[in-house]
């Protein structure tokens, strides 16, 4: 018997001040058997970083074609592409061609520099990529954060993120590795 998705619900409010985006999400995310919770958490973090009512969540680890999330516009073209993790060159260039904009949020300790110092000489001709790494320092308290519910809130200003979930506030700040953070 095949093992299902978990899913969690998420009630997300954001206020980015950096680009003016101010509105409350109720979000489904389902976490495939194999998804860790840190890795649904940067998921639900991308999402918080780049909101939009087009956003919307691929289908992720069941779905090497899709992206973790994307946004479309309304001929179909791919506006925005987001993926998690450590992707691999291929994939990003890949990417890169299909996509106006491709952002990576790169997690995982000291493997990201590894990945990074690997992939970075041949993709920097893109300048459509923007990548951006969580620090391990961030990543266990946002994991920590994890629920089947949760309600947070999302205030974004000058790079920096602070989600708060009740009387927890964690601030992070991602570190960009190329290109920059801001929306397409």
């Amino acid at each position: 018997m095949a093992l299902t998705a978990t899913i969690h619900k998420a009630e997300l409010s954001i206020s980015d001040m950096d680009r003016h985006y101010y509105a409350t999400h109720a979000l489904t995310l389902a976490r495939h058997p194999s998804e860790t919770e840190e890795r649904l958490m940067v998921r639900l973090l991308a999402f918080a970083l780049y909101a939009d009512e087009r956003l919307e969540f691929g289908k992720g680890l069941s779905d090497t074609d899709e992206p973790a999330l994307w946004r479309k516009a309304y001929t179909g073209e791919i506006e925005l592409w987001i993926d998690v993790g450590l992707p691999d060159e291929t994939r990003l260039r890949k990417a890169c061609n299909q996509s106006r904009r491709v952002v990576v949020l790169a997690y995982g300790g000291q493997a990201i520099d590894v990945w990074w110092s690997r992939i970075a000489g041949t993709l920097a001709r893109h300048d459509n990529l923007s990548v951006l790494a969580i620090a391990p320092a961030d990543l266990q308290p946002l994991a920590a954060l994890c629920e089947r519910a949760m309600r947070l809130q999302c205030l974004i200003q000058d790079g920096e993120l602070q989600l708060i979930a009740g009387d927890l506030a964690l601030p992070i700040r991602p570190d960009i590795r190329m290109g920059d953070y801001a929306a397409a």
